[in-house]
């Protein structure tokens, strides 16, 4: 059989890195093929085809080439010798044939590369990508996010945002990240607020902006009390969000804090930001600054150093915009609220709390024990419910069953301790980090602890849909009796989500 190519070619090495290089290509192109045909195709499909395989391609054709170097210098020291200079003559109808084949797969490799590096660049930039790449470590992130508002909004919008040093940034963050994940180097839970995360200003508000916000919403809010007949009350709310601080509007409301009119400065004493003891307030107009320190935490010394001051920004409020990791209250007073807990179960509300905050190894372990521990609540309190309502009680199992699964993940130590949600102050300390009545200035100036500064209460009572609403606001009333308890003590203290 006649040889049709340079004797050089014909060697063990180049064979190899031939056959290896040929390998990787088709199969990139057949994993192209079906990532093109699927509308949602695997995140594995991706990080293979433009990942992992081109690094053996290029390892192919490496050794494609060494080995014909290395034929040609021993056929050189041996027998009939080639030359070693590359030469075209055209014509010569085998350089002519050589040299359009050489030329056509040049063309091809190098369209293949530069798709094949776009695609890369795509896949890193996906969700799948962020979420399913270390899925173990990521499965709480990944699980939060697609029950979140944020669930059609990509990962790196608001993780990197645009612009190239930011990108550049967040490769080499996330080579770390790898590195961690590949040496058990993570932290559990991974730790937050994120130390180099971009400012809000730059991603969130590309959708959100203080300015757009003005006026008052009405928020109702469905709870249910841990009596045995899993009584509701229910409160609306009149929320002044406020905003402003543009050019012809005044900056009010709760998005006050972050108009343009001002700036507010923290310095907080733990890494969760949940204690703040110090806070300066900037007007940008006249340049005036009120300092407020706490009278019961100690502010570092490094707290009154600009340099060492943090902007407060969205985040640090809307702390949990996607990865929303809701307290088992929250959860039970949803799924009552929603019908996928009965409520002609008595006490379910209580016992429902109960079974989700249990210490279970494993959430492999929470889906076999949460119908058990249930069951036999029911069994051991009330007998005939147990007998009777076999249907109502499994169902409230498998709410329970669902909701573990989207809030609770023993694996990496998340739950809604780990992850504190500073909207709000029921079961955090939210708000009263800085308006507690107990941040003072020099003057005797008190950051207000005034509820409705930020909100005015409609309605409150055990009526779903009462028939009048107080406009003038009402003075807080607690389900509970505890007298003017609520008034001395935040409401996160007793309220610990459990």
């Amino acid at each position: 059989m006649a040889k049709r190519l340079p004797d050089s070619l014909y060697n063990p090495v180049s064979a190899v890195g031939g056959s290896l290089a040929f390998a990787s290509f088709v199969t990139i192109l057949f994993l192209t093929f079906l990532d093109v045909l699927q509308t949602t195709s695997p995140a594995y499909i991706g990080i293979i085809a433009y990942v992992v395989l081109p690094l053996p391609l290029l390892i192919g054709i490496l050794l494609f080439i060494i080995g014909i170097r290395r034929e040609r210098k021993r056929i050189r020291r041996g027998l009939p010798a080639s030359k070693l200079v590359f030469t075209v003559d055209f014509n010569s109808t085998r350089h002519r044939r050589a040299a359009a084949v050489l030329g056509t797969a040049a063309v091809l490799f190098f369209v293949f590369t530069a798709y094949g590096s776009y695609r890369v660049f795509e896949w890193t930039e996906s969700v799948e990508f962020c979420g399913e790449m270390c899925h173990s470590v990521m499965e709480p992130e990944y699980t939060a996010y697609q029950h979140s508002p944020h669930a059609r909004v990509a990962c790196v919008e608001c993780h990197v945002g645009s612009g190239a040093g930011w990108y550049v940034q967040s490769k080499l963050s996330g080579a770390y990240q790898v590195y961690s994940v590949l040496a058990k180097a993570y932290s559990q839970p991974i730790p937050t607020p994120i130390s180099n995360l971009r400012p809000a200003r730059e991603t969130c508000e590309e959708c959100h902006w203080p300015a757009a916000f003005i006026g008052e919403k009405k928020v109702s809010n469905r709870y249910f009390r841990s009596d045995e007949q899993n009584s509701p009350w229910n409160v609306a709310l009149l929320m002044k969000i406020g905003g402003g601080g543009g050019e012809r509007t005044a900056a009010t409301g709760i998005h006050w804090h972050t108009s343009a009119s001002h700036q507010v400065f923290f310095r907080a004493s733990d890494s969760l930001s949940q204690v703040i003891p110090w806070v300066r307030v900037v007007d940008k107009e006249t340049g005036e600054a009120r300092e407020y320190v706490s009278t019961e935490s100690e502010v570092p010394q490094a707290g009154v150093h600009a340099d060492a001051l943090h902007l407060m920004d969205c985040i640090d409020c809307h702390n949990r915009p996607s990865h929303i990791y809701r307290p088992p209250v929250r959860i039970v007073d949803h799924s009552i609220a929603q019908g996928h807990i009965s409520r002609d179960l008595p006490g379910i509300r209580g016992a429902a709390i109960q079974t989700l905050v249990a210490e279970y190894t494993s959430t492999a372990a929470a889906m076999d024990s949460i119908p058990l521990v249930l069951g036999a609540f029911y069994r051991e309190t009330y007998p005939e419910i147990a007998e009777s309502r076999k249907d109502l009680i499994a169902a409230a199992g498998e709410e329970l069953k669902a909701q573990f699964r989207q809030n609770i993940f023993p694996y990496m130590k998340v739950n809604w301790k780990a992850y504190p949600n500073n909207i709000g102050h029921m079961t955090a300390a939210g708000c009263f980090r800085c308006h507690d009545g107990k941040h003072v200035t020099a003057d005797g100036k008190v950051l207000t602890k005034d509820c409705n500064d930020c909100h005015t209460i409609l309605y409150q009572g055990p009526e779903a849909q009462p028939g009048v609403y107080t406009t003038g606001g009402a003075e807080f009333q607690h389900p509970e009796d505890i007298g003017d308890a609520w008034k001395e003590t935040n409401c996160h203290d007793c309220h610990t989500g459990q």
